[in-house]
């Protein structure tokens, strides 16, 4: 009965201000508010970014150039030319890496690509036929360029959705021809909107890599290998066979001084799942500072409600009210302002989420899902309450501590 009277008496007092109760609690709405939707976006993020690189397949395991990266030093490394022809033919022999199924080197780079007065700069990616099934991508129009398109550098080119509409508009580009550092190629296929992945094709021309490499970029090596072991369970020995062939063709015996290193795509999954996570609990740390600035202004409000109801403090404990009673009284106010506060935020939170994950997939062209982050709701209605709690405690010892003959006698 006493909590009932309490909370009855609490609600009476803040319904009293109104408006100055909802101006205190701004503080705590926008807090929650920015938490929750930093926390869905980050969740979504981190869902968009990891479900891609799933689609890469748990198989795949892609070699790269330099050794693997633990400084700003080491970083520089990863555009060294370690990886050349040799090391392609080594890895592709049965008796060297046995459970390797499918191998495609890859260059890539950036250029300016020209049909007629058009021009569009796009990425160019030097790959094999294999790319359609590696990366599980095939033209809607037209055909991707074949094996011995890659051995005889063939001028051809398939291009990205996006690389279409600009070069091209509403006309037909099939067979039609496109020219990049001054050399025409002719384009074989076009591949369906994708939206931003791994790879963003909708803005790529994907040529053969010997093509790429002797007419684009002129080098002799490769930005990438990548390669797709023949089964799950044989990807740790396949990652095995590749350090050890590629350590035996570039004369390498301490493994230290590898000039190379090998992901997979568990790998990759499983730092980015780090780096973003990290990135939202920075960016939530941020958000919860105006957590703060809202329990300060809790402090502030109940002050000056101790100051305005000191006649009604000493009213109180005139008729029986012990200072602990006052304490409670006082401290239910300051966590119904900020409990309320807290609950207003969960829902502005879920509501900005939703629109912002629908903007995204929308504005964006990306699959981004909308995800309520249960957890963070859950934290930030305990938060709220205890910044309640820990901010309404010295108004509330300073009511309690009133003398009644005082209070009554204030005017």
């Amino acid at each position: 009965m006493h909590l009932k009277y309490s909370l009855k008496t609490a609600i009476v007092g803040l319904k009293t201000n109104r408006s100055r109760s909802i101006l205190t609690i701004l503080g705590i709405v926008i807090g929650i508010t920015a938490i929750i939707l930093i926390s869905s976006l980050g969740a979504g993020a981190q869902a968009l970014i990891l479900g891609q690189l799933q689609g890469m397949g748990t198989k795949t395991i892609a070699v790269l150039p330099g050794r693997q990266p633990k400084s700003l030093m080491d970083a520089t490394q990863i555009f060294s030319d370690s990886l050349v022809n040799k090391d392609l033919d080594a890895l592709k022999r049965k008796t060297n890496v046995p459970y390797l199924a499918k191998i495609m080197p890859i260059v890539f780079g950036a250029d300016t690509a020209f049909n007629g007065n058009e021009s569009y700069r796009l990425t160019i990616f030097g790959a094999s036929d294999l790319v359609t099934k590696i990366f599980d991508i095939y033209p809607t129009e037209g055909e991707f360029f074949t094996d011995e398109d890659v051995r005889s550098r063939a001028d051809v080119v398939v291009i990205g959705s996006k690389v279409k509409k600009e070069l091209f508009g509403s006309a037909s580009a099939l067979g039609q021809k496109i020219r990049i550092k001054g050399k025409n190629f002719r384009v074989v296929g076009i591949l369906p909107e994708k939206g931003q992945s791994t790879m963003n094709f909708d803005e790529a021309a994907i040529i053969p890599h010997t093509t790429a490499q002797q007419y684009i970029f002129g080098i002799k090596y490769f930005h990438r290998l990548i390669i797709e072991a023949n089964a799950e369970e044989n990807v740790s020995s396949t990652i095995r066979d590749i350090e050890i062939t590629l350590r035996n063709s570039h004369g390498i015996t301490d493994p230290d001084k590898d000039d190379f290193h090998v992901e997979t795509a568990a790998d990759i999954i499983s730092r980015l799942g780090v780096i973003t996570s990290v990135l939202t609990l920075f960016l939530v740390a941020v958000a919860a500072i105006s957590l703060i600035v809202g329990g300060i202004g809790i402090m502030n409000i109940m002050l000056v409600s101790v100051t305005e109801r000191t006649r009604e403090i000493g009213l109180r404990k005139s008729i029986g009210a012990t200072n602990g009673n006052i304490l409670f009284q006082f401290l239910l106010e300051a966590v119904l302002l900020t409990g309320i506060g807290g609950a207003i935020g969960i829902c502005l939170g879920a509501v900005f989420s939703f629109l912002a994950s629908l903007g995204l997939s929308r504005v964006v062209s990306m699959d981004w899902s909308f995800t309520f982050p249960l957890s963070a709701a859950l934290i930030g209605l305990f938060v709220s309450g205890l910044i309640g709690l820990v901010f309404g405690l010295y108004p509330a010892k300073q009511a309690a501590k009133k003398s009644p003959i005082e209070a009554l006698r204030y005017e």
